[in-house]
């Protein structure tokens, strides 16, 4: 989804919109399961041509988009601390709640499935526990993306810490292509919009 790269108007006063990406940082991490929402916030960043700077809590990036300014939040907490950023950076950038998004993997649902909803618990999630926690309630979007739950009994940890197979790796581009069309829906049409249109299996 192609923005303005120019903005007539103060862009103080533009509606702002904080996507966060969950996962974990460090090299052990990249490309696993449990670190989807980093790579679709990587790749939001990409698709609109800016680059995440370290601040404090996390790495941001902002762009505009058909006046709104949207910041994307890589967490630098660790997934079980994520509360603590997110409830920063909303407050710093004074955003609403019903203004944030966070993209989290989901072993309930199957790999290649996308839901969005407005509200909801955090499903076992410690991420989005800690966000709640943080936050005090569960008000706020999430986008959860199906990575399935292919593991042996008490190897959970290991299945979501694990890189993708050849498999899901394949597919992946596509799967996250859809993360970020369902994130920026979200921005510019509505949480109820989003949902309609991309909710559901993408592969």
């Amino acid at each position: 989804m192609r923005c303005w790269r120019w903005f007539c108007g103060n862009k103080d006063k533009m509606e702002k919109f904080l996507i966060v990406g969950l996962g974990n940082i460090g090299a052990d991490y990249e490309n696993t399961r449990h670190n989807i929402g980093f790579t679709v916030v990587d790749a939001l960043a990409t698709a609109h041509e800016v680059s995440f700077e370290t601040k404090r809590l996390g790495a941001l990036a902002t762009f505009h988009c058909k006046g709104k300014k949207v910041i994307l939040l890589k967490p630098s907490t660790l997934m079980n601390l994520s509360g603590k950023a997110v409830s920063y950076w909303i407050k710093t950038q004074k955003i609403k709640t019903e203004n944030l998004l966070v993209v989290t993997d989901d072993l309930n649902l199957d790999f290649g499935s996308l839901r969005m909803r407005k509200k909801g618990s955090d499903g076992g999630h410690n991420g989005l526990k800690d966000i709640q926690a943080k936050l005090g309630n569960g008000a706020f979007a999430r986008l959860r993306v199906g990575i399935g739950n292919h593991y042996k009994k008490g190897r959970q940890a290991d299945f979501v810490l694990a890189p993708w197979n050849k498999e899901e790796a394949r597919d992946l581009p596509h799967i996250v292509s859809k993360s970020q069309d369902a994130a920026m829906a979200f921005v510019l049409e509505g949480a109820d919009r989003a949902m309609n249109t991309h909710n559901g299996v993408v592969i």
